[in-house]
C-alpha cells in the first residue's frame, strides 16, 4: 500500500480508491474476492475496493485493545445518524427515540413488514429492483407485486398507482418496499417524487419501508432526500446503515426509524431482533457517520471521476451498450440489448434464493454470463433484477480507474472476438 498523503491538518488526501493494488485485493477473503477465480476482475457484489476510513479503524482498533467486544449499549450510533442526516441532508427533526438497532437492513425490512403486514399481504416494489426484496419477501409469506419503473427509470406513478389497488385488494395490510437511492439504477428521487409516493400511498392505505443503506452516495448534481422528511410519510419507516457508503458489510448492525405515527408500530418490534447486531459493527458504524465525513467526501469525489471514466470507456469499447449515468451510489446499470446475445426469461423470484447478491454462474445468464466466461469480468445478471432487468447487467464501479479501464477492455475485446466468431 501507498504511503499516505496528509494535508496540513494530518488528513489522508488520497482518493480511497485508488489506494490499494490488485494484489493487495486479492488477499481479501470476502465474498467478492473469492467467489470466482483469481484471474476474474470482480465488480459485482457491493463491495469496495477501499482501506477503512481511519476514524473506523481506529474506533475498532480501540475496541479490540480495550476487549469491548461484549453487549451493544444505548443510543449512539442513533445520535451519530441524527447528526449526519442533520448536516448532509438538512433532516433536523431527526428523532432518536424513534430508532432501534437491527442485524442489518435487509433484516430490518423483514421485521419492520412482520410488523405492519400479515400473511399472503402484498409487498410492492418497483422493478428493476434489488433481488434480496423479492427473496426476503417471499421468504417471509409476503406476496411481490411489481410496479416497474419507467422508461427513463425513475418511478412510474400511474404503474405505482396501479400497483397500490392491486395489493389492497389482495389484502388489508399492503405495504410499499421503496428502494431510496434505487438499486441497480443509481437513481436518486426528487422531492416532488416522493411528494407523489407519499399520497398514493395514504389514498390507498399503503405502508412505507424505504431502504436507504446508500443514502450516503449521493454523487455531485444530485441531492438526496430522506423519505421522513416528506409531507405525507408520517407513518412510514426508513432503514439504514454505513455499510454500503464506507464498506461495512461484515460489521453487521443497521438502525429502523420510524415516522411520528408508526412509533407505536416500531415499539413492538421483538426485543429478540436487538441482540442480532454486532457491538464491533455498532461501533465501526457509529465512527464513520461521526468522524468518517471528510473520508466519504473523498470517497465521492472519487466515484464522481469513476462515473465520467466509465462513461469514456463504454463509448470507446462497447459503443451500442446503453449507460444509464447514475445519480447515486457506485452501481451502474448498463443495457446490453443491442449485442444480441440471448438472455434469460427466469425471474428474480427463482433466483438468488439466499436472499445474497446474485454472482454465482448459476445465477448468471445473457449478458453477465458471455462477459464472465468470455472477458473474466464478474458482474451482476440483469434477470434476477425482475422485469425490466432481462438483457441489462449491473457493474460496480467501486474500485480503481486501473481495474475499471481493465476490465472495460476486456469487455470491448470479448464482444468484438464474439462478433468475428459469428461472421
Amino acid at each position: 500500500m501507498a504511503s499516505p498523503a496528509p494535508d496540513a491538518e494530518g488528513f489522508d488526501t488520497r482518493n480511497p480508491l485508488t489506494s490499494l493494488t490488485l494484489a493487495e485485493l486479492r488477499q481479501r477473503t470476502s465474498v467478492k474476492w473469492r467467489l470466482h477465480p483469481p484471474d476474474v476482475l470482480p465488480l459485482w457484489v457491493a463491495e469496495q475496493d477501499t482501506p477503512l476510513a481511519p476514524p473506523v479503524a481506529d474506533a475498532l482498533r480501540r475496541a479490540i485493545d480495550l476487549g469491548d467486544t461484549g453487549y451493544s449499549h444505548g443510543t449512539e450510533y442513533a445520535e451519530a445518524l441524527g447528526e449526519f442526516a442533520a448536516q448532509r441532508w438538512g433532516w433536523h427533526d431527526f428523532a432518536v427515540d424513534r430508532t432501534t438497532v437491527v442485524p442489518d437492513v435487509m433484516m430490518g425490512i423483514v421485521e419492520v413488514l412482520r410488523l405492519v403486514t400479515g400473511p399472503g399481504d402484498a409487498v410492492v416494489v418497483c422493478s428493476p429492483v434489488y433481488p434480496p426484496f423479492y427473496a426476503f419477501v417471499g421468504h417471509a409469506d409476503r406476496e411481490v407485486i411489481e410496479a416497474p419503473l419507467g422508461p427513463d427509470l425513475r418511478i412510474d406513478h400511474a404503474a405505482l398507482d396501479e400497483a397500490f389497488r392491486r395489493a389492497r385488494a389482495q389484502g388489508p395490510r399492503p405495504a410499499f418496499l421503496l428502494c431510496n437511492p434505487h438499486n441497480p439504477t443509481g437513481v436518486v428521487h426528487r422531492r416532488a417524487e416522493l411528494e407523489a409516493v407519499a399520497e398514493l400511498a395514504d389514498r390507498h392505505g399503503v405502508r412505507v419501508v424505504s431502504d436507504e443503506i446508500h443514502a450516503p452516495l449521493v454523487l455531485p448534481g444530485a441531492h438526496f432526500t430522506p423519505y421522513l422528511t416528506v409531507a405525507g410519510a408520517e407513518n412510514a419507516f426508513a432503514l439504514t446503515s454505513a455499510s454500503k457508503a464506507w464498506n461495512l458489510a461484515g460489521l453487521k448492525a443497521a438502525l429502523a426509524v420510524a415516522g411520528p405515527r408508526a412509533a407505536a408500530d416500531l415499539a413492538r418490534m421483538p426485543e429478540e431482533v436487538s441482540h442480532g447486531p454486532s457491538h464491533l459493527g455498532v461501533i465501526a458504524q457509529t465512527a464513520a457517520f461521526r468522524a468518517g465525513g471528510q473520508w466519504l467526501d473523498r470517497l465521492l469525489d472519487g466515484l464522481d471521476e469513476n462515473r465520467a471514466l466509465l462513461a469514456t470507456l463504454l463509448a470507446k469499447h462497447l459503443p451500442t451498450v446503453t449507460y444509464h449515468r447514475p445519480e447515486g451510489t457506485y452501481l451502474a446499470w448498463l443495457d446490453c440489448a443491442r449485442l444480441g446475445i440471448a438472455t434469460a426469461t427466469a425471474t428474480a423470484t427463482a433466483t438468488a434464493e439466499l436472499g445474497g447478491e446474485p454472482g454465482a454462474a448459476s445465477d448468471l445468464a445473457g449478458p453477465a454470463k458471455m462477459f464472465l466466461d468470455r472477458a473474466r469480468v464478474a458482474l451482476s445478471s440483469g434477470h434476477v433484477f425482475g422485469t425490466g432487468g432481462v438483457g441489462c447487467v449491473r457493474l460496480n464501479f467501486a474500485t480503481s480507474p486501473a481495474i475499471l479501464t481493465e476490465a472495460i477492455s476486456r469487455m470491448g475485446r470479448a464482444v468484438e472476438a464474439r462478433q468475428a466468431s459469428a461472421e
